[in-house]
């Protein structure tokens, strides 16, 4: 075997703490899970709410439903 190759070995004491770590931010993530995706709809309605603007105001004499 060329020795250049060897380079790119990864046995497992290399690949269980790496798949550990993972596994485990994935775990932190999983139990605040609806946190989380609580925080990331807020942003997005603040996002939309502040890009949007205020609706345009109709004039009364244009407003089919008035009674004037």
């Amino acid at each position: 075997m060329q020795l250049p190759l060897l380079a790119f070995y990864a046995g497992p004491d290399q690949v269980m703490t790496v798949t550990s770590g993972i596994a485990g931010a994935i775990g932190v993530l999983l139990m605040f899970w609806n946190r989380v995706v609580g925080v990331f709809h807020k942003l997005i309605g603040k996002l939309r709410r502040s890009s949007s603007g205020p609706p345009p105001a109709v004039p009364p004499k244009d407003n089919p439903n008035s009674q004037a």
